[in-house]
């Protein structure tokens, strides 16, 4: 292996993990409520949204605004991520995507719930350092805990704002491949 190659692929396994470290950030910082430290995650015109369009943020600003109001409704919470899947641009050392699978335990307006998302990211080297391009989170459920035997077999299983609306996956998810 040349050692052009052999840096390139030095590279991309770094991008990787910084990528990674990213979302790991992100979910520590989101539990915390610390958004100072999440602003800093996100592109200065990054964007933050949700498929169901009850989220909507450009820029650091307005993402960190958009999270106050939706810790004015959660308590606690405890985000556990799986899976994640990135893909560097070929064409672009500074850009990237993915997707990562997550759960959370949250207190909403004083009441447990139990979520499962999924979030479908873009990503940029901004400054030097890897950022959210763009964030768009997706939900297998959002449900109170009494509610998670009965709603989970339905496709009604996003019950978060007070009422009862199909969810956003699996049945209506985009689908992603990757050679990552």
């Amino acid at each position: 292996m040349s050692e052009a190659a052999l840096a390139d692929r030095l590279r991309r396994i770094e991008d990787r993990l910084d990528i990674a470290q990213l979302q790991a950030r992100y979910t520590i910082h989101i539990d915390d409520h610390d958004l100072d430290r999440v602003a800093e995650l996100f592109a200065r015109d990054g964007r933050f949204r949700s498929a169901d369009r009850v989220m909507d943020a450009q820029g650091r600003e307005a993402v960190c605004e958009q999270f106050r109001g939706r810790f004015a409704a959660l308590g606690f919470g405890f985000h556990v991520t799986h899976d994640h899947v990135i893909t560097l641009d070929p064409e672009n050392p500074d850009q990237a995507s993915g997707f990562v699978s997550s759960h959370a335990e949250v207190v909403r307006n004083g009441a447990p719930m139990l979520a499962a998302m999924r979030y479908h990211d873009c990503y940029v080297r901004e400054d030097g350092a890897w950022c959210f391009a763009d964030r768009l989170l997706h939900f297998f459920y959002y449900l109170p805990v009494a509610d998670y035997a009965a709603a989970l077999p339905t496709a009604g299983r996003m019950r978060a704002y007070g009422d009862i609306r199909p969810a956003d996956l699996p049945e209506g998810a985009p689908t992603f491949s990757s050679k990552a």
